[in-house]
């Protein structure tokens, strides 16, 4: 996705490895990326803005179960997109 997530990724590599645990470097889809970023955004109008990153956190987790459920990368996008837009609509509903 840009050179500041995949270092990041191999250091999260490098560090699992240091412990007997080896595995691929994890990437961000940019797609899955952007929409975890929205999410974020919402997250942070709808609650208290230091739940943004744990709510990324938890999409991110909620991503990784979809896709080793068998859902495709796609799908997975359009899941956390429909989640987000969920929320903007309380973020709207509250605001009106």
């Amino acid at each position: 996705m840009n050179p500041f997530f995949d270092e990041l990724g191999d250091r999260l590599r490098r560090a699992g490895a240091r412990r007997g645990v080896h595995i691929r470097a994890p990437e961000l889809n940019p797609r899955l990326a952007e929409e975890l970023l929205e999410l974020a955004r919402v997250a942070a109008h709808t609650r208290e803005r230091r739940f943004a990153p744990l709510a990324s956190f938890l999409a991110g987790e909620a991503a990784e179960r979809l896709r080793a459920a068998g859902l495709g990368e796609e799908a997975v996008v359009d899941v956390i997109r429909e989640v987000r837009r969920e929320l903007e609509a309380t973020v709207s509903e509250a605001g009106s």
